[in-house]
């Protein structure tokens, strides 16, 4: 049966020999990066979503008999384990994570039964390891590693007693009586299913999707907690274009991707169907014609599944002018890769020259005294805190200095179990087409961000989970000065350039934000937790200042470019 198109096609064309034989170019590209799981890495993921099963029904039962049901009831007891994100959509690759939703029962809660009960069955078991529960998340996870495969499991209770293994999550009366947290979990699957119902040909949008991903990674626009666009908003977008282009095959489909976003009149929002209300359910949906608040919503990109949800909600002005100049890119790569003269595919996905493009770079260290699995869980809160960060910054210098946050992390060695990760943000001056030009007379701009990163560091330390030894510190960085973990991961056969473009003027480092995290725990003489002021101390020391800045913490960037 043909599947309901969403609007008017563009082009019902088909592919020529030609498309076809460019499609397997594109797909041999895509198997050699290896963004296709092998056959011993997929039966792992399968023994552990096994194994994974097996321990939730046991935690439900005992859950189950706790509550003094019938041994009956206890007998019956089930929660299912379904995958999500691009492992249900079929485009998970080799050493992908595995995105999981439990679905319980409505006497097992989140906060105690999953967060507390489960996560203590999984501490216990041997398989299991970096166990992180984040309770406070948008929608609330577990990380873990069970035998060695990242798990990212979420949570969700429905209004039944026993929940059946034929449980049909598409039907909309599974939502009845659900708050808005355990709403998002479950859209997880719901959505995952709904976008592969909407698109016209499931094999061309997996390889087109796994084209896209690829490149967005390469090019860092790849991270919904950064701010730039998460796997299910590429997979909207990707599926938008296949309904626009019904019988094209991925090789027509990856140009026509960046032509239609390049071109793409934001914030006219990116949806696969209508949008529904349900007044029964009376679940919040987004809607730019009814809320007011969703008009603000720069690059809104609409999930299918009631109740719709923009999946870019962090997009900021910094992150949409970034991720459209990649789009741009992308479109002028795929210009030259149809037109011919010898270039192929590998083109499009060209790593994005980050430490190349800046000068200058904030570089914000998260450090722990507490060893590796502390660390995951700090630098994920001062991740997710980051485009804060870029925001601060372009406001308060009316943006005339602009920054491009990297979304990857670059971890230090190890000093016993203190650790280190840190993140860089590029800086750069406006063009006069962006900004205001400077006042009359002014030669060189000069930004002075202290109030600006005091701020920011005040946010950090709001974290609820907060204790001594974590810590957190921002400078200011020149390329040549970057440190050696993280020259030693981006060092290339390029790297001459990298160390030329640098800079000869001899310029140094001399202008930090703050200098390096004290060694310390963080705590006082008392061993007590400090109070904010002193907690911002033990990471601001008053030394390296620019001459003229006065004493006190230093956040003068002077000259960025």
């Amino acid at each position: 049966m043909a599947k309901q198109m969403f609007g008017e096609p563009i082009s019902l064309v088909g592919p020529t020999p030609a498309d076809l034989e460019s499609t397997a170019e594109l797909e041999k590209l895509l198997r050699e990066a290896g963004l296709y799981k092998s056959p011993e890495e997929a039966a792992v993921r399968e023994e552990v979503l096994r194994d994974l099963q097996g321990i939730v029904d046991r935690w439900v039962k005992q859950l189950t008999f706790q509550h003094g049901y019938p041994d009956a009831m206890v007998e019956e007891a089930t929660a299912l384990l379904l995958p999500f994100g691009s492992y249900r959509l079929g485009v998970h690759s080799r050493g992908s994570d595995i995105d999981a939703l439990v679905v319980g029962p409505s006497f097992a809660d989140r906060d105690h039964d999953f967060f507390v009960a489960l996560a203590g069955v999984l501490a216990e078991t041997e398989a299991v390891t970096h166990l992180q529960p984040v309770p406070g998340a948008h929608v609330p996870v577990m990380k873990m590693r069970f035998r060695g495969v990242q798990v990212d499991l979420v949570y969700a209770s429905v209004n039944l007693a026993v929940v059946p293994r034929d449980l049909d999550l598409g039907d909309r009366s599974v939502l009845r009586g659900l708050d808005h947290a355990t709403a998002r979990s479950l859209n997880g699957v719901r959505v995952a299913d709904e976008i592969l119902r909407l698109v016209p040909d499931a094999g061309a949008f997996r390889t087109a999707l796994r084209c896209v991903k690829h490149w967005a990674k390469a090019r860092g626009v790849y991270s919904n907690v950064s701010g730039f666009l998460g796997g299910v908003a590429w997979a909207v977008l990707v599926a938008r274009v296949c309904q626009l282009y019904p019988n094209a095959a991925p090789s027509m489909l990856v140009p026509r991707f960046f032509k239609v976003l390049s071109q793409w009149r934001w914030p006219v929002p990116v949806m696969l169907r209508d949008i529904e209300h349900d007044a029964e359910l009376s679940l919040p949906v987004w809607d730019g014609r009814r809320n007011p608040r969703d008009r603000t919503h720069l690059m809104p990109v609409i999930t299918p599944a009631y109740p719709c949800m923009n999946c870019t909600y962090n997009v900021s002005q910094a992150t949409q002018r970034i991720i459209k100049e990649q789009i741009q890119a992308g479109h002028a790569a795929c210009q030259e890769i149809v037109a011919g003269g010898g270039r192929g595919w590998g083109a499009l996905f060209q790593p994005f020259p980050f430490f190349r493009a800046h000068k200058s770079y904030l570089q914000v260290d998260a450090t722990v005294a507490g060893g590796q699995d502390e660390l995951q869980e700090w630098k994920g809160w001062v991740e997710s805190r980051l485009r804060q960060l870029v925001a601060k910054v372009e406001r308060d210098t009316a943006g005339e200095l602009l920054c491009h946050q990297s979304p990857h992390a670059y971890d230090a060695e190890p000093h016993g179990l203190q650790c280190t990760s840190s993140f860089f943000v590029g800086l750069s001056k406006s063009t006069p087409q962006q900004a205001p030009p400077p006042p009359q007379g002014r030669q060189q701009p000069q930004f002075d961000l202290r109030a600006t990163t005091e701020e920011f560091l005040q946010d950090m330390y709001m974290y609820g989970f907060w204790r001594p030894g974590l810590a957190v510190a921002v400078k200011h960085v020149r390329r040549k000065d970057l440190p050696p973990y993280v020259m030693q991961k981006i060092r290339s056969p390029n790297s001459d350039e990298l160390k030329r473009k640098s800079g000869d003027d001899g310029s140094s480092s001399s202008s930090p934000l703050s200098s390096s995290p004290s060694p310390s725990s963080g705590e006082d003489d008392s061993g007590r937790r400090p109070s904010r002021r002193a907690k911002l101390g033990s990471c601001i020391q008053h030394s390296n200042s620019l001459p003229g800045a006065g004493s006190g913490f230093n956040s003068t960037v002077q000259g960025v470019v």
